[in-house]
């Protein structure tokens, strides 16, 4: 019996967009407890941009010394359930779908099988299958910083750099959601995309250094990691909370020492190691919001998967606003 192939983007060494191949690759059968998707579109992240350099360099422990464990790259995806499992009661053929898949082989591919518990929900209606893809990069990690590390409460003071990113966008809607006062931080390119999605205020980053002045906040989240606790501590509030999902050495010296000392605290948390059902809860709590209309995704781009190469090369250069996406048409 013929095996079944599906075009998807198979990278055999760590490097530039250069080490990307579109190939043919065995399509995948569902175990018992998984469904198979058709993918529609796949989000390409900064976090895929890092991961196809294997960097930073001690992140190859998990994702492959030498090379990438999981040839096909990419994490978040949106598509239809093409067969299920025969153990599988939560969809149906047909659904429409979307979620992350972490350690197995990924999403920049016309199918992907994946377990009827692990990250997937039916689409919110509401949204397109290239909003769906995203979810679970932008919106869920800033859902867990704000809301799980910090716990945001209404009339806060939030700060946000990095404003215009993937993170960024969804987090300046969810702190307005959960009644903060947010303040963002971008270039003079975004700033009316910015003020457009909610923020109060706007700080070009070209032209004023927050960090510099006599405001104050309650939280300041820098979704791009180009601040530091150092830096940011006389703009933290009495009890403020910096947080960062970009960890660097001296990051990781500040949460050990602010944990024991002082009243300001810096954060980091991997979002994607967290337990599923907490996971799972948290992007329940996500699709509800995008359902009553209060969280939109930015897409910026869309690439066919063949361009996946100018998709990273974009990401790469630092300008994306808000998400890009491949399409598998």
């Amino acid at each position: 019996m013929s095996t079944q192939k599906m075009r998807a983007i198979v990278t055999t060494k760590y490097g530039s967009p250069e080490v990307f191949q579109l190939t043919e690759f065995e399509k995948p059968t569902p175990q018992d407890n998984e469904v198979l998707v058709k993918v529609k579109a796949a989000s390409v992240t900064a976090a895929d941009t890092m991961m196809r350099k294997g960097s930073p360099y001690f992140g190859r422990l998990f994702i492959g010394l030498k090379k990438p464990k999981n040839p096909i790259p990419g994490t978040g995806f949106a598509g239809e359930i093409e067969a299920l499992g025969k153990n599988v009661s939560l969809f149906q053929k047909g659904d429409p779908v979307f979620g992350e898949v972490l350690f197995s082989l990924g999403t920049n591919a016309e199918y992907v099988c994946v377990p009827e518990d692990a990250l997937i929900m039916k689409k919110p209606n509401n949204i397109t299958f290239e909003e769906a893809a995203t979810i679970c990069d932008g919106a869920l990690t800033s859902m867990n910083f704000l809301k799980n590390l910090v716990n945001i409460q209404r009339g806060q003071k939030v700060l946000i750099n990095g404003a215009s990113g993937s993170l960024g966008t969804a987090a300046i809607q969810l702190a307005k959601y959960f009644g903060a006062e947010v303040t963002g931080v971008c270039s003079t390119a975004n700033l009316e995309m910015v003020k457009s999605l909610g923020a109060n205020k706007v700080i070009d980053y070209t032209k004023e250094d927050f960090t510099k002045s006599d405001e104050t906040y309650d939280i300041i989240y820098d979704t791009v990691g180009k601040s530091s606790f150092a830096k940011s501590k006389s703009a933290l509030a009495s009890n403020g909370v910096y947080l960062s999902p970009v960890l660097s050495l001296s990051l990781f010296f500040q949460m050990i020492v602010t944990s024991i000392f002082g009243n300001k605290k810096a954060k980091f948390d991997a979002t994607g190691v967290r337990p599923i059902p907490e996971l799972r809860k948290m992007l329940q709590d996500i699709k509800e919001i995008i359902k009553e209309g209060n969280l939109k995704t930015v897409i910026d781009r869309v690439y066919p998967l063949e361009k996946i190469k100018e998709a990273h090369q974009y990401i790469d250069m630092g300008h994306k606003k808000g998400n890009v996406v491949v399409t598998m048409v």
